[in-house]
């Protein structure tokens, strides 16, 4: 290989070294705004008296399901409102301390989740007792010691009991019932956006499900940030 013909394959490699990050940037962004597809919202939907034009054409605004407004009392014995949730991210399930295996795999799944995202301030983790009768706040501390997390990332929640339903039922639009002295509840994970709209269901017994679930909390995160970021 003669020097010359080295010379252009060296600027050649330079060449692609520096323009591929830039074309990736250019298929991810478009002046400045994502590309990425927004996540689904669940839920019924209502059409409003409202609207706005879009290229002018005008396009009625749309009501979408949220979650109903709850109190429970966390694992640290402190009131927990929907509203500590205004401009957060949030995981949902349901659960009771007495669980048999299921909820040990949820939990274990659930962990990953939170370790990957322990140091992101608009992530967090909502673990809700559907036995609150037997899950007093000493039973919910010691479940959620060995997991390592505090309060503020992982929380483990109990109410009363029709308040409880009614979030799971009205407002994750999951199942929970309780028959005789069992209870029968979905193992779902429920992504909650700022909003407190539902953007996905994703099992949480199944690791590529969870996988799925981490990937979707970045683009919602990304999404929550453009809110904040963009113009009024």
């Amino acid at each position: 290989m003669n020097r010359s013909s080295f010379t252009i394959k060296k600027i050649l490699i330079l060449v692609l070294i520096l323009a591929v990050p830039g074309f990736l940037y250019y298929l991810l962004t478009a002046k400045g705004k994502n590309r990425y597809k927004p996540l689904a919202i669940y839920g019924p939907k209502q059409v409003a008296k409202t609207g706005h034009k879009f290229h002018g054409k005008y396009i009625p605004d749309t009501i979408y399901h949220k979650l109903p407004n709850f109190e429970f009392t966390n694992q640290e014995g402190k009131t927990v409102k929907l509203s500590d949730f205004d401009y957060k991210v949030f995981v949902v399930n349901l659960f009771y301390t007495q669980c048999p295996e299921v909820c040990g795999k949820v939990n274990k799944n659930i962990d990953r989740l939170a370790g990957a995202f322990r140091k992101n301030r608009m992530v967090k983790f909502v673990s809700i007792t559907v036995d609150s009768e037997f899950d007093n706040t000493a039973r919910l501390q010691a479940y959620a010691k060995p997991w390592g997390y505090t309060a503020d990332k992982w929380m483990f929640l109990r109410g009363d009991t029709a308040t409880t339903y009614n979030v799971a039922r009205n407002g994750l639009l999951i199942n929970a019932v309780k028959m005789n002295n069992n209870f029968v509840f979905d193992s779902k994970l429920v992504l909650i956006d700022a909003e407190k709209r539902i953007r996905g269901y994703y099992d949480g017994t199944n690791l590529q499900e969870v996988v799925k679930l981490n990937d979707e909390i970045k683009v919602q995160i990304a999404e929550e940030l453009r809110k904040i970021k963009a113009p009024n």
